[in-house]
Order: structure tokens, then C-alpha cells, then sequence
């Protein structure tokens, strides 16, 4: 849930200045009404207003526009005390029930009904427009086959009812006063809000061009360190090639997965051009290779991440690369990468921030099962940096983050990977798109997965857990994938997998010296797994 006691503590700081505003203009005007110019006492009430702005450091998206019923937070109610909450008198017995409640219970009813609902009362008017409802009846019953119209409901009602005008309702006139609602509002000013500078701008993330492969490993894959690597894109086709209209030529009529649903290329790019929400969908596919083989060509692995050791299964293997294509605000919550593998992702267009707690570190806000199988986290990414970002401002051990920019930037999360000597084999990271200058909808990436010698064990129990069929993911077979695995590297590999375990028990044997997150910095302990 949003916390909206800045807004309020804001707003109270506001009308108690224009309070002594207004008195220090009727004493001034009583000694010198003369000598005062005429708007002074304005320009210095702006001038203050405008500095608690800045101090406040929140703004909105350009060509925001206010919500569309006017649905203001909960603590402006407290502001005017002679208001009653519009929400209440229109939801009758419903008011005390909570938002999120009303919104489950209308998650249940389809399109006609949602709309016959809005005409009962303005309360009602008011959640059955919720953009969300609509975005669930479009993905739930359109798989993918729509034209995105400036909003979910215009696209529901234009997919069902083609000659139907949606402008002819007036819901867009309808005027609602006095609604308060902390969870509507949230959900409105998360899709409008614009990053704060300072959410960007911390890079602590080690930065290295050049180095050879030995030196990769000695100094952040074995130490489960993270790295930034420069230069490794400067021969990529890619970097020249992929802009939106030589992907829509080689693409064509082609679907990729986009969230629940397959789509087009152009018919996302429409989405990706007019959307304004929350949490926006972002293409992510793991088969583009196999679906445009010239898309696998216009990349080479670099030299770093060659060994793979999945490969073993040859078309059983587990998905490992993928498309990212996304519009400024879309991303992943924290998560783990898929099967305890390791990863790296190369931003080949716009840029991405990326965030990495160590394995050993639970993010604020992030809530993960005892089994690591599910996680509650706030919903969407704006949401955790507005309520929990500068949570980590005292910890000892602070994320790691870094601004991964197109071409010149490669991250390198090895401490996905490897893990550290408490045993853990991931960490927790969540990752950004933001906009790019010349193309501004959209940010084009592309990720892979590896599976390397020094992790087979860390794999290999991670796949033999439990509930290995709710963690492993990519794979049809997740209950035998371990015994297939297994089976496939002692065909290829003699003898490689008792190497690894008796070289493991004599480290373990040794004393253990500090890992790299716990050189830079203690916190909560704990992990968790998410599947693609």
C-alpha cells in the first residue's frame, strides 16, 4: 500500500504557511502598506512552496494527466473536516468493505456487468472503471489478439463491440467530489510518477573493459562479486541493426510472449506508444532465436560466459535467453534467476537500472515463503522505490547499482551464480527500464542464462528440492529434469561431478574467509527462488 502521509504531511505544511502567510501580509500592510510592492508577499509564498516541492523531490511524468474521477488519497479527508467521503454514501452496506476487497469481488464480473454496475451509483462508477479490471478481462479473453486503444476498457469495449462508441457514454464527464482513496489514488500516481534523480544516480557497481577470462574468475566469479563489463557489445550487428523498424521487418506476423499473452510485434509497439500505467506489460521471449533465427545471429557470447554446461540436454535444456523489449517504467520485481543459474544481460537499446541485494540480504518490502516457492512484494517497481528504496540508507550492507546503458555497458550478475560461503547460491535483484532518447517507448535487451562448472552442484541440488516442481522453470519435465541432468553430464563428463563434490568438502574444510557482500557491508538473512 502507498503511503501517502508525505502528500499529507505536505499539504498540512502548505495551508499552515499560507496561514502565516496571510497574517504577515496584514501586519506588513498595517506599518509600510506603501512601500510593498503589490505581489511580493505572493512571489515569497511560491518561492517557499516551490522549495518544499524540490525538498519533497517527487514530479510527475510529462503530459500527466489527473485522474480521471478525481479520487484524492484518504489524509486530504482530514483536511477538510466538513467533507464525507463520497465513496462511502455511493457503495451503501459495501462501505465497509476495503478497496482492495470491492476491487477482488467486481474481478469476478465480465465486461456487461461491470459496465451496467458503473451506472448504479459514482462510487460505483468509480471502481468498476479501475484500469486494471479491464486490462484482466482483455488478457484473460483476448490472448494477445487486440489492438491497444489509449486505455483497457476503450480496448475491451472496441474488441467486443466494434461499432459500439465508447465516447458516447460520457463516463469521462461523470464528476465525482469528495472520493477518497488511498489505494485508487496509489494505483494512479504510481503510473504518473517520475523517477527521482537520486534513484538513478547511485552506481556503485565495479566497472571493468578488457580483462581476460582468468582474471574474470579470480576476482568476481569465484568471490561472487557482480561487475559491469565494457566493450564486449562493440562488434555486436545488433548494436547497428535493432531499431523498432528493422524488428518489424524481419519479425512480421511472428507472436512473442508478452506477459499471459503472445503478440505481434507492431500490435505491442502500439501498446508500448500509448500506455500509461502501473505496471506495463513487457515483451520477454525465451524461443526469439528459434522463431527469427536472424535475430540469434546478430550477437556472439562473449568470451566470459561460453561454458554451459545445460547444453548437455540439447533440446531438454531448460529455457536460457531471452528478447526483453519494454517501454520506459517496465521491469521485474526482486526475484532470482531461473534454476540457481547464473546471468548476464546486455542493453542494447535506452537503459536499465539494476538493483542486487546479496544472497543473504531479504530486500525491504520483499516477503518470501519459508520454500522460497512464493513471494509478496509491492506491486509494482515505482512502489517499492517510493516506500522502501531509502530503507537501505543504514544498512551495512547496501544493493549494489548501476545504470547498465546501450552498447557500452554489460552486467555481469555472478553472484546469481556462484553464492557465497554462507551456502546461498543467488541474490535478489530487480531491474528498470528507462527511456531512450531517440526511440523514447522502448528499451531493447537481451538476457541469457549460464551454466557453468563451479555452480553444477549448487544446480544440481537446487533441481533435486521438494518442490522442485513449483522452483524449476523453462522446462515441461520439471520433476525429472534433475535425473536427466545428471545423467547427461556423467555421459559427457565422467567423473566431473565427484571431482566437484570431493573438491567442495575440502573447502568446506578450510577455513572460510569473508565473501564480498559481507567485505562491503549485515541485515536480514533469508533468500527466496521465482520462476519465469
Amino acid at each position: 500500500m502507498l503511503r501517502c502521509r508525505n502528500f499529507l504531511s505536505k499539504a498540512i505544511r502548505k495551508k499552515n504557511l499560507k496561514a502565516k502567510t496571510k497574517a504577515r501580509n496584514k501586519t506588513s500592510s498595517r506599518r509600510k502598506r506603501e512601500s510593498i510592492p503589490k505581489h511580493q508577499h505572493l512571489h515569497e509564498y511560491q518561492e517557499i512552496e516551490d522549495s518544499e516541492e524540490e525538498a519533497e523531490g517527487f514530479s510527475l511524468k510529462a503530459l500527466a494527466l489527473s485522474h480521471t474521477y478525481e479520487v484524492q488519497p484518504l489524509g486530504n479527508l482530514y483536511l477538510n473536516p466538513g467533507s464525507i467521503n463520497s465513496r462511502n454514501t455511493g457503495l451503501g452496506n459495501l462501505q465497509t468493505l476495503s478497496d482492495e476487497l470491492i476491487l477482488d469481488i467486481l474481478g469476478l464480473l465480465d465486461g456487461t456487468h461491470l459496465g451496467v454496475l458503473a451506472a448504479v451509483s459514482k462510487s460505483f462508477c468509480v471502481f468498476a472503471n479501475h484500469e486494471p479490471l479491464w486490462r484482466n478481462l482483455v488478457l484473460d479473453n483476448l490472448n494477445g489478439g487486440f489492438l491497444f486503444n489509449g486505455s483497457w476498457k476503450s480496448t475491451y469495449v472496441a474488441s467486443f463491440y466494434p461499432s459500439f462508441d465508447i465516447a458516447c457514454t460520457g463516463a469521462s464527464n461523470v464528476k465525482v467530489r469528495d472520493f477518497y482513496s488511498d489505494y485508487l489514488f496509489q494505483n494512479w500516481l504510481c503510473a504518473n510518477l517520475d523517477m527521482k534523480p537520486k534513484w538513478l544516480e547511485r552506481d556503485n557497481i565495479v566497472r571493468k573493459k578488457g580483462i581476460s577470462v582468468e582474471e574474470f574468475v579470480l576476482n568476481f566469479e569465484e568471490p561472487n562479486k557482480p561487475v559491469l563489463l565494457e566493450g564486449c557489445m562493440d562488434n555486436w550487428a545488433a548494436l547497428q541493426k535493432w531499431d523498432r523498424n528493422y524488428l518489424l521487418k524481419v519479425c512480421g506476423d511472428v507472436k512473442f510472449a508478452v506477459g499471459p499473452v503472445e503478440m505481434r510485434l507492431e500490435e505491442y509497439f502500439r501498446y508500448a506508444d500509448q500506455v500509461r500505467e502501473e505496471r506495463p506489460l513487457y515483451l520477454f521471449d525465451p524461443k526469439f532465436a528459434e522463431k527469427i533465427p536472424i535475430l540469434g545471429s546478430d550477437f556472439e557470447v562473449p568470451i566470459y560466459f561460453r561454458e554451459d554446461l545445460f547444453s548437455v540436454l540439447d533440446n531438454e535444456r531448460p529455457d536460457y535467453r531471452w528478447i526483453i523489449i519494454g517501454p520506459a517504467g517496465s521491469g521485474s520485481s526482486f526475484h532470482i534467476d531461473p534454476n540457481s543459474t547464473s546471468a548476464w544481460n546486455a542493453v542494447i537499446k535506452g537503459s536499465k537500472k539494476w538493483i542486487l541485494f546479496p544472497p543473504d540480504v531479504i530486500p525491504p518490502g520483499v516477503h518470501p515463503s519459508p520454500d522460497g516457492a512464493e513471494v509478496a512484494c509491492p506491486v509494482s517497481i515505482i512502489e517499492w522505490f517510493m516506500n522502501f528504496y531509502d530503507a537501505t540508507k543504514n544498512w551495512k550492507k547496501r544493493p549494489i547499482e548501476c545504470l547498465c546503458k546501450a552498447g557500452g555497458d554489460f552486467c555481469a550478475q555472478w553472484m546469481v551464480a556462484f553464492g557465497d560461503q554462507l551456502g546461498r547460491i543467488c541474490c535478489h535483484y530487480t531491474e528498470l527500464c528507462q527511456q531512450n532518447v531517440k526511440d523514447p517507448s522502448d528499451v531493447y535487451s537481451w538476457g541469457l542464462v549460464r551454466l557453468l562448472r563451479r555452480n553444477l552442484l549448487n544446480v544440481l541440488e537446487f533441481l533435486k528440492r521438494p518442490n522442485a516442481s513449483e522452483l524449476v522453470s523453462g522446462t515441461q519435465d520439471r520433476v525429472n529434469l534433475h535425473d536427466k541432468f545428471r545423467n547427461a553430464m556423467e555421459a559427457a563428463f565422467p567423473g566431473t561431478i565427484n571431482q566437484l563434490v570431493q573438491k567442495a568438502e575440502e573447502k568446506k574444510a578450510q577455513q572460510k574467509k569473508l565473501s564480498f557482500w559481507d567485505s562491503v557491508t549485515d541485515s536480514h538473512a533469508g533468500a527466496f527462488k521465482f520462476s519465469f
